[in-house]
Order: C-alpha cells, then structure tokens, then sequence
C-alpha cells in the first residue's frame, strides 16, 4: 500500500495581488497544486488584470513534494516582486 500524502501541512492554494494605483496596475496571480487520475500532479497557475480572465499556464510533476517546491519558488518570486 501506498503511503497517504499529507497534504494538510503544505498550502494547496496560493491567491495572491498587486495593487500599486499611481501605476495603475490591479493584478492577480493564482496558483493550486492539483492531482490527476493517474498520479501525477500538477501546479496550474493562472495570472492577469484584476477583472480579466488572464491567462494559464499548468506544469506537471511526477510527485507532491515536488509540485510542493515548485508551488513554494512561485511564491517566493512573487512576493519578492511586490505581491501580497
């Protein structure tokens, strides 16, 4: 049997948005660690104009821990750029 992946320590979920109004800029940025039917798992990244549909980026990994430090670099990156 395989061994349970706990997923309630890690964050799953990352919301994040920039808001800086003497640029004019209102942006968001999200970001889900997700499984698929066949045990891969997947980090889908969506980004964009606050009230815009924006756009969609998925990258796939063959493990959770691994989809876990991917999910942690796009948030440190982020918020080093000003996101909150």
């Amino acid at each position: 049997m395989k061994p349970l992946v706990q997923l309630d320590l890690f964050p799953i979920d990352l919301h994040l948005q920039r808001i800086d109004s003497a640029k004019n800029m209102r942006r968001f940025y999200v970001a889900r660690i997700e499984p698929n039917l066949f045990g891969e798992w997947c980090v889908v990244r969506r980004w964009g104009r606050i009230g815009a549909r924006g756009q969609q980026k998925t990258e796939w990994f063959d493990n959770a821990g691994r989809a876990h430090d991917a999910l942690g670099r796009v948030a440190r990156g982020k918020r080093r750029r000003g996101y909150k």
